[in-house]
Formats: C-alpha cells, sequence, structure tokens
C-alpha cells in the first residue's frame, strides 16, 4: 500500500491503575513531512520522564520507515499527586547549629519549621519514582492509537497519489507507442528525400543517383537514429515501476532510482530521434516523467 510522507495522526486515553493509582489523561499528536530519512523529533512532558523517548522512538520505527515525524505528548496524572517533599536533615541540622551559635552574640533563639521553610535548599520538591514500564506500556497503548490514525491518513493520501502517478504512466506509454511507430517511419522518409534531392541535383548533369549509396546513406541514418533499445528499455522500467508501485514495503526510494532510469532513456530517445514529431513526444514524456518524480518525493 503506497503511503505518503506527510500526515498527521491524534489519539488520547483516560487510563486507570488498579483501584487506588488513580489515572492517566494521555494525550498524543503525530505529524510528519517528507525527508530523504528517517528523522524523529520526540516531545516528552518534563524531565521525569524522559525515559520515555527512546522507547517511544523504537515503537515508531514499526509504523514509519522514512520522513520527519514530531510527536508530542502529554501524560497528565488525575487524583493522585505524584509529587514528594524531599527534606535535606543534614543541611537543615547545619541551620539550626548555626543559630544557636548566633546566642553568644546575645540573638536570641527562636528557630521554628516556620524559620527553616524560608531557605529553599532545605526543602526539594521531587516526582514520586514512577514505574517505567507501566508508564510506557499506558503511552504506547495510546502512541499505538494515534499511528494506526496516522497511518489511515498516510494510506488515504497514498491513493489518490497512486491514481494520479498511474494516469502519467498510461500517458507516458501512449508517447511510447507513438514513438515506436514513428521510428522505423523516419529512415523511409529519410532515403525518400535523399533520393529525391540527388536525383534533382544529378538530372541536370545527366547522371543517374547510384542506388547502392543511397541504401548505405539510409543505413547509417537508421543505425544512428534507432531507438528500438531504449524504448525497450524504458518499456521494462515502466513495467518494474508499476510492479515496485504494488508492494506493501516502503517504496519512496526504489521509485525515485527507476525514473532516474526512465529519465535516461527519454533522454537518449529524445538525442538520437532526428525527427520533429518524436521530439515533441520526448518533451511530453519529460513532462510527466517530472510530475511523476514530484510526486514520489513524498513516498515513503
Amino acid at each position: 500500500m503506497l503511503k505518503s510522507m506527510t500526515g498527521f495522526g491524534t489519539a488520547e486515553q483516560l487510563i486507570a491503575v488498579g483501584t487506588e493509582g488513580g489515572s492517566f489523561e494521555i494525550k498524543v499528536n503525530i505529524k510528519s513531512v517528507n525527508s530523504r530519512y528517517s528523522d524523529f523529533f520526540i516531545k516528552i512532558p518534563g524531565r521525569h520522564y524522559a525515559f520515555l523517548e527512546e522507547r517511544v522512538r523504537s515503537f515508531m520505527t514499526k509504523y514509519i520507515s522514512r520522513g520527519k515525524v514530531e510527536v508530542f505528548i502529554t501524560i497528565d496524572q488525575k487524583e493522585e499527586d505524584t509529587k514528594e517533599v524531599i527534606i535535606n536533615k543534614q543541611l537543615a541540622q547545619s541551620y539550626i547549629t548555626a543559630f544557636a551559635s548566633l546566642e553568644e552574640l546575645g540573638v536570641v533563639n527562636d528557630v521554628r519549621a516556620s524559620t527553616l521553610t524560608r531557605f529553599s535548599d532545605i526543602f526539594k520538591t521531587e516526582y514520586a519514582k514512577i514505574d517505567e514500564d507501566a508508564m510506557f506500556s499506558m503511552v504506547s497503548t495510546v502512541l499505538g492509537e494515534a499511528c494506526e490514525n496516522f497511518n489511515t491518513m498516510r494510506q488515504s493520501e497514498g491513493e489518490r497519489m497512486l491514481t494520479d502517478i498511474e494516469s502519467r504512466l498510461a500517458n507516458i506509454l501512449a508517447e511510447l507507442v507513438f514513438v515506436e511507430e514513428r521510428s522505423p517511419q523516419t529512415a523511409r522518409e529519410y532515403a525518400d528525400k535523399l533520393r529525391e534531392r540527388l536525383n534533382q541535383t544529378l538530372e541536370a548533369v545527366g547522371i543517374t543517383a547510384d542506388e547502392g549509396r543511397i541504401l548505405t546513406e539510409v543505413a547509417i541514418f537508421s543505425d544512428k537514429t534507432a531507438v528500438a533499445e531504449e524504448t525497450v528499455r524504458l518499456r521494462s522500467h515502466i513495467s518494474e515501476f508499476e510492479k515496485t508501485l504494488q508492494s506493501s514495503n516502503p517504496i519512496g526510494k526504489k521509485l525515485d532510482f527507476i525514473v532516474q532510469e526512465m529519465n535516461r532513456e527519454v533522454n537518449t530517445i529524445g538525442s538520437k530521434a532526428n525527427d520533429l514529431e518524436i521530439s515533441k513526444r520526448v518533451v511530453e514524456m519529460k513532462s510527466e516523467i517530472e510530475k511523476i518524480r514530484e510526486q514520489i518525493q513524498n513516498i515513503e
């Protein structure tokens, strides 16, 4: 199935944790644009969830093989607070001792707990320890749904691209049929024109044109302008292109290579064919190939 590298997918769920563990509201947004390589930017909510990044990256490679992908994850815990206060008791004791020493200077030591709260280095708020496996399990559930939605959109866009590409391949084949039929005629027309010019020139001096020499010149012309090999190879490339389009694997890079080969054969046909009508068809084929090339830049 053809997939576009451009897409968007989203999902969110409220997931309960046991009977007393509260619940988590998890949201995932995915968007991507085309890129030659696989490039993930993953936005995780806070350093305490940083362990999720590599797991998320690894998880998404099952769904995405190429493209510049941005993943935004938000996690909101309901009911149960995940933060706890950590007291640096050793530092607090140092403060108390220091205050007590001020009594030697006649200062009343009226230190209370409320006094110590003014010193922010004593109290530190931290997130409670997170069960990393359990958290990733919850996140991956929502992430998987978002990836499915993301791929559905990419496949839908891919179907539209496929329809357009197939129509352009049909146009190229139609032009190619004309070239295959027209090419042999050019040698016959060249022979007739050459014979006519020679006869007109030689009649004035009473000399008859050498038919053998004419045939030799026509043979040389035919050899220089023959495009049968190029048309056969072009048909082969088109057939391989159509076959590749049906693959379920990522095909963007392979299609890009095939298009380059198609363009090479058409260029050769244009340079060899000494004929205005064939040149016109070459221009049309090159135009269609360029439009296909633009399309496949966005294919995974």
